[in-house]
């Protein structure tokens, strides 16, 4: 199967800790994306999102600094998961949020491209600016 990266930076108007909550917890993170959303904290540990329709397992946590997680879409070719890294960097009053996805399917790539930015950094802006 060919496969490709996806490779995104994107700014909040908050705080590493505030990017990184919203991403790991599940209550907030369920709000960030309007559906059922449960995260373990740990590495090793495992996450379910829209009702299982996206899972994986966390690889590496560095609270605040950096999020390691294996991601796959319950509609992709069976044992196939991609990697997903977040790294998050303090700019002044804002937080810069480098993101990479290794390993996504080349047929889903543009939908999963334009996944993470129509829900994800999109309402995480808005949802971020409240607090």
């Amino acid at each position: 199967m060919k496969t490709k990266t996806i490779r995104q930076i994107v700014t909040f108007k908050a705080t590493p800790h505030q990017v990184y909550e919203t991403l790991m917890d599940s209550k907030k993170h369920a709000e960030l994306v309007g559906a059922e959303a449960l995260i373990s904290k740990k590495v090793g540990g495992k996450f379910s999102i829209y009702g299982g329709e996206i899972e994986g397992v966390n690889l590496e946590l560095v609270p605040d600094c950096k999020i390691v997680q294996s991601w796959r879409y319950n509609d992709w070719p069976e044992g196939h998961y991609s990697k997903a890294t977040f790294l998050l960097e303090e700019i002044g009053d804002s937080t810069k949020l480098t993101f990479t996805q290794t390993n996504v399917p080349e047929e889903r790539y543009e939908d999963v491209l334009q996944g993470w930015r129509d829900f994800y950094w999109q309402p995480m802006k808005a949802l971020l600016e409240k607090l």
